[in-house]
This record gives C-alpha cells, sequence and structure tokens, in this order.
C-alpha cells in the first residue's frame, strides 16, 4: 500500500513548504495577471504545481496543473480566466509521491451555501486521526494531502454556522500543527494562520487603497504594487470584503473588529 502524504512537503526535512496568494478588490478588474506575478514571486516556495481561481460575482473560474507558473500559465490561460473581484492561488512544493493531480491547490469545495476556494500552507500533526473519522461518517477522499481535511472539516462547520468566519473559526479549532490559509467565498477574502504562528502570512494594501492582498512573503506584494500592512497575527483571522478589513482574534465567541 502506497503511505498518503498527508503534509505539503515531506515532514523529515525543512521545507518552504507551498505558497498562498489572495486578492480582494471592490470591483471586478483583470486580476489573473496580478495573481500570476504574484505566484511566479513566490516559485521558490513551490515549484511542483501552479493553481488560480477567480471569483467574479460568486462564478469561479479555475486552472491548475503541474509545472511552473510560467509554464502552467500562458497569456492565453490568463486571458481565458477572465475578469473578477477576488483571486486565490498556490504554488507547492515538489516531494516524492506527491505529484498526484488531484492534490493539486486551490481546492474548490462546493456546497449548499455557496462555493469555496482553498489554498494551504503547511502541514497538520493530526490530519491522519481527522481523516480517518471523516471517512468513517462517509467523506471521499479524492487526494493524499491534509489540505483536503482541512476541506471537508471546514464544509461540515459551514453548514452549521452563521457566517463563513464561524466555521473557519470552529475549524481551527480542531486542527493541530504548522498552517496558514486563504480562502475565497463569493463575497469575502479570508486569511487564517495558526495560533503558534509557524507559517508565514501577511496583508498588502492594492495601489490607491484598491482592495487588499495577503500572501505567504512580502515579495508577493511587491510584486503587486501593494503596501505591506502587517504580518497576519498567529491564531488570527482576517477578513476582506465590501466593507473593509476586520479581524479576529482568539476564538469563535471573539467579536470581528474594524482594523486601523
Amino acid at each position: 500500500m502506497t503511505p498518503i502524504d498527508f503534509s505539503c512537503a515531506a515532514s523529515r526535512h525543512i521545507h518552504e513548504e507551498c505558497g498562498v496568494f489572495g486578492i480582494f478588490s471592490p470591483e471586478s478588474t483583470q486580476l489573473a495577471p496580478l495573481m500570476y506575478y504574484g505566484l511566479y514571486s513566490l516559485q521558490h516556495r513551490g515549484q511542483e504545481s501552479a493553481g488560480i481561481v477567480i471569483n467574479d460575482d460568486g462564478v469561479f473560474t479555475s486552472y491548475r496543473d503541474v509545472g511552473l507558473v510560467n509554464d502552467v500559465f500562458s497569456q492565453q490561460r490568463l486571458r481565458e480566466l477572465g475578469s473578477g473581484s477576488i483571486a486565490v492561488g498556490h504554488v507547492r512544493y515538489a516531494t516524492t509521491g506527491s505529484d498526484h493531480k488531484n492534490n493539486l491547490q486551490p481546492l474548490i469545495i462546493n456546497h449548499h451555501k455557496g462555493r469555496m476556494a482553498l489554498a494551504h500552507n503547511g502541514n497538520l500533526v493530526n490530519a491522519p486521526k481527522l481523516r480517518r473519522k471523516l471517512e468513517m461518517s462517509g467523506s471521499i477522499f479524492h487526494g493524499t494531502s491534509d489540505t483536503e481535511v482541512i476541506a471537508y472539516l471546514l464544509t461540515q462547520n459551514r453548514l452549521i454556522s452563521p457566517d463563513i468566519e464561524t466555521a473557519v473559526c470552529r475549524t481551527m479549532e480542531q486542527i493541530v500543527g504548522a498552517y496558514s490559509l486563504v480562502i475565497m467565498t463569493h463575497t469575502k477574502l479570508i486569511a487564517a494562520r495558526d495560533p503558534n504562528g509557524f507559517r508565514p502570512l501577511c496583508i498588502g494594501e492594492l495601489p490607491d487603497g484598491n482592495g487588499w492582498a495577503f500572501a505567504s512573503e512580502s515579495c508577493a506584494l511587491d510584486a503587486v504594487g501593494a503596501k505591506f500592512v502587517r504580518d497576519v497575527q498567529p491564531g488570527e483571522i482576517v477578513i476582506a470584503d465590501h466593507n473593509g478589513l476586520r479581524s479576529i482574534v482568539d476564538h469563535c465567541g471573539t467579536a470581528p473588529h474594524t482594523m486601523c
């Protein structure tokens, strides 16, 4: 039996373990080129695959494939992604036995409360336990990454939560390990970082105040002309939507507040 790779990169070595990038814009625009430049600047974090999902008023258009960013995304492919107001992207670290296309990110999640796209950097120490529990309850896995475990938990929690923020909080209470997440819904872009802050994640403001960006490293912000604002704090959830930028810290019961 082939062993399951539950991490974005082999845990026996120290790796960058993937790069995540996301953009929120108040108006629909050509986000694909910006996503390309952001992911290209994060190429050192992952060379196995690259993916982008563009959200145009709730309609998700995506493309993911094995290879470097400039191989996966030609000019024609970027044009086909179209315009949108929110986008999320991912580059994945190459590891032996982990190049199955079902492991490519971002993952797109469908449920009756709407669609989500998830990009994940890191690994969970309790992924095998969570996966077994999910499988015993009827969940069917298509890949071997712990990102899919997060996706199932996020979906379950969203179905019983009043909003996506609460669902993310509840999911973070269940998972243990080093991770940073960028999650896109039809109206919001959300960034979350593990309580120990093992995986990097930062916030940027787009030129002329025309939106926000979340990235594994500030070099991606520089690539799209965004201004570095600050790092996402350990255990923090940051939400970008048409109401601006908001932060949730600590636990699900914490009320969100508007950021300065």
